[in-house]
């Protein structure tokens, strides 16, 4: 997917709130997001399958960095920065992992870099 589409899509979906929703500056407006972030996981569980229930926790997760005040340019780039260093982690093999369980990276580095700086 472009940038321009990305952009164009969070963009779309900021104004579609503020209008449904009300104002990002609501108090709780977040709590509210987290909310239905849990419930949409529920039904993840119960259909793993249904590409729409995957859909509505991207919307969400969108959702609450709009309610934070990120733009959708910030957006758009902190998911592609993040995926970028994801691809630069060190991962296991994922056939040594327990199934099931989440595969995490390597914190090797990151524990090194912490223990050097009291």
């Amino acid at each position: 997917m472009s940038d321009l589409i990305v952009h164009h899509h969070l963009h779309r979906q900021r104004d579609f709130s503020e209008r449904t929703f009300g104002p990002y500056s609501r108090p709780l407006r977040t709590e509210g997001v987290i909310d239905h972030i849990e419930r949409e996981l529920i039904e993840i569980k119960a259909n793993p399958n249904d590409l729409e229930e995957w859909v509505d926790l991207m919307i969400l997760a969108c959702e609450g960095a709009l309610s934070q005040g990120h733009s959708p340019e910030a957006i758009a780039s902190a998911w592609e920065a993040k995926q970028t260093k994801n691809e630069g982690r060190t991962w296991p093999d994922w056939r040594a992992v327990e199934p099931g369980k989440a595969i995490e990276h390597d914190r090797t580095a990151e524990v090194l870099g912490r223990s050097a700086y009291p």
